[in-house]
C-alpha cells in the first residue's frame, strides 16, 4: 500500500519539467534529422521515445525505494560500478574512436553514465559517516581522492571520455566544499594542486587522444582547426545566431537537415533548438532547466538528514555542470568535451541516467519530513 504522505510530498513540477524537456528533445531530434530530399526519416526520434518510456518506469521504481537503501549499499554499488568500467576496457564495443559501451545484444549501454550517480551516492555515504558529521580534514580528502576519485577517472580517461572524467572531478570538489571543509585546508590543497599542476597536466595531456587535444587547442584558438572542431563551433554559432529573436519556426531551420552542423541531434541539439525558436524560445528552455536546478538546491536545503542533503547537492551539481558546459560548448565559450544536454540530447543511456538521478532527487524530496519515518 502506498503511503499517502509520499504522494502528498511528490514534486509534480519536477516531473512535468523532466517530461516536457524530454519531449522537446524528441521534437528537436526529429527536426534535426529530417531528410531534405525524398528519403526515409531516420528512427532516432522513435528510439528516444522508447527510452523516455523506459526511463519513466525506472524513475517511478526509484522513487518508491527509500534513498537510505542506496546509502547503506553504497560501497557494494561502487565496487560493481568499477567492475563495469573495467569490463568496458576489456570487452567494450568501439565506436567513433572510443570504447565506452557494453553490448547486451538488443541494446548497448555506457557504464560511465551510471557511474556518475554511483559516485555521488558513494561520496554521500563517506561524507556522512566519517568525522562525526564535521567537515572533512586534509587526511580525509586524501583518502577520498585515493579510494574514490583516481581509479574511476583513470578508467574513464582510458575509454577515452574526457567529459565524464571532468564531471567526476567537478562533483568531487563541489561536494567536499559543501561538506564544510575549512579554509586552511582548501588553501593547502590549492597550493599543492598549483605546484603539481605542471606534472599532472603533462601526464593527463600525454594520455589524451589527438582529437581531444585538438578540441582544447581549438577552444583557445578556434581558427587552429577550421575544418575540424573549429568548424563545429563556428557552425554552431552561425546556427544559433540565425535564429534571431523569435526563431525561424519549427521545422524551418536549415543548419540541421542540410548537415551544416555535425552532431546536430546530440552535442549540438541546443543550436538546432535556438535556430528554430530563437532567443525567446531559449529563455523558456533555460527557465525550465533553472527550475530543475532550483528544486535540486531547495531539496538539499530541506532534506531530512545529511545523506539526503549530499545526494541532492551532488545530483544538482552534476545536472548544472552538464547544462552549462553543453550550452557553453554551443556558444564557443567552453571547450567541446562531448557533454550532452540533459534530457534533450539523443542517447538512451544518458537519458536513463538523467531520469535515475532526478528520481533520487525526487526520492529525497518526498521523504524530507523526518518525523514521518
Amino acid at each position: 500500500m502506498i503511503d499517502r504522505r509520499l504522494v502528498d510530498n511528490f514534486d509534480w513540477g519536477l516531473l512535468f519539467a523532466m517530461i516536457a524537456l524530454s519531449l522537446i528533445g524528441v521534437l528537436t531530434i526529429y527536426s534535426a534529422t529530417r531528410p531534405v530530399l525524398d528519403a526515409a526519416q531516420k528512427s532516432f526520434y522513435m528510439r528516444q521515445l522508447y527510452w523516455i518510456a523506459l526511463s519513466l518506469v525506472a524513475f517511478l521504481i526509484l522513487v518508491s525505494l527509500d534513498y537510505k537503501w542506496f546509502i547503506s549499499n553504497a560501497y557494494i554499488v561502487y565496487a560493481i560500478g568499477i567492475i563495469l568500467l573495467v569490463l568496458v576496457l576489456v570487452i567494450g564495443r568501439k565506436g567513433m574512436g572510443a570504447q565506452r559501451w557494453i553490448n547486451m545484444g538488443l541494446f548497448s549501454f555506457q557504464p560511465s553514465e551510471f557511474f556518475k550517480i554511483i559516485f555521488i551516492i558513494t561520496l554521500s555515504r563517506y561524507l556522512t559517516y566519517h568525522k562525526d558529521g564535521a567537515g572533512p580534514d586534509l587526511s580525509m580528502i586524501i583518502k577520498m581522492v585515493v579510494l574514490f576519485l583516481i581509479i574511476p577517472v583513470v578508467l574513464i580517461l582510458k575509454q577515452p571520455d574526457l567529459g565524464t572524467a571532468l564531471i567526476l572531478f567537478f562533483i568531487f570538489i563541489s561536494m567536499v566544499l559543501a561538506a564544510g571543509t575549512k579554509r586552511k585546508i582548501i588553501l593547502t590543497v590549492l597550493i599543492i594542486s598549483l605546484i603539481s599542476l605542471p606534472f599532472a597536466g603533462k601526464f593527463v595531456w600525454s594520455g589524451l587522444k589527438e582529437y581531444q587535444k585538438q578540441r582544447i587547442l581549438t577552444f583557445i584558438d578556434p581558427q587552429a582547426d577550421p575544418q575540424g572542431v573549429g568548424y563545429h563551433i563556428n557552425q554552431s554559432k552561425v546556427t544559433i545566431g540565425s535564429g534571431g529573436f523569435s526563431g525561424k519556426g519549427y521545422m524551418e531551420g536549415t543548419q540541421g537537415p542540410y548537415r551544416f552542423l555535425p552532431e546536430n541531434h546530440t552535442d549540438f541539439i541546443f543550436s538546432i533548438f535556438a535556430e528554430e525558436w530563437g532567443f525567446l524560445g531559449s529563455l523558456v528552455l533555460f527557465f525550465m532547466y533553472f527550475f530543475i536546478i532550483w528544486r535540486g538546491f531547495d531539496t538539499a536545503r530541506k532534506a531530512r538528514d545529511r545523506e539526503g542533503c549530499f545526494l541532492a547537492l551532488g545530483i544538482t551539481y552534476m545536472f548544472s555542470f552538464y547544462f552549462f558546459v553543453n550550452v557553453g560548448m554551443t556558444l564557443g565559450v567552453m571547450p567541446v568535451v562531448g557533454a550532452p544536454l540533459p534530457l534533450m540530447s539523443y542517447g538512451g543511456t544518458a537519458l536513463l541516467s538523467n531520469f535515475l538521478a532526478l528520481g533520487i532527487l525526487e526520492n529525497v524530496r518526498m521523504r524530507r519530513f523526518a518525523l514521518y519515518y
